[in-house]
């Protein structure tokens, strides 16, 4: 069983940066591709950011230019680098890894690491 664990979040001002870490056990990211999701207080959920086995990214566009994904050299690990943070970027964020497979798809949540953007 594969368990998603992120870390990195915090209590930080507006302009501030914040790294969110993403690691998995019984598993290896490298083989996923892994999505950055928030949900702010009573909003949806919503993706972030993305990073696809083949190294391809994406990001939505309130955060584009601003935030950064990418993996370590093993690609064992996914981060979030968060740069110029705002208030509307208040929420906890969920790290999730999905591959598709012969028997159906492949589809791992994390519990989520808060991160608060506040003066």
């Amino acid at each position: 069983q594969v368990v998603i664990v992120e870390s990195g979040g915090g209590l930080v001002q507006p302009g501030g940066s914040l790294r969110l870490s993403c690691a998995a056990s019984g598993g290896h990211l490298s083989i996923y591709d892994v999505d950055w999701y928030r949900q702010a207080p009573g909003n949806q959920r919503e993706v972030v950011a993305s990073s696809s086995r083949s190294s391809y990214t994406n990001y939505t566009d309130s955060v584009k230019g601003r935030f950064t994904i990418s993996r370590d050299s093993t690609k064992a690990v996914v981060f979030l680098q968060m740069n110029n943070l705002k208030p509307q970027d208040t929420g906890t964020y969920f790290c999730n890894a999905h591959r598709p497979t012969f028997w159906g798809l492949h589809d791992y949540w994390g519990r989520g690491t808060q991160v608060v953007v506040s003066s």
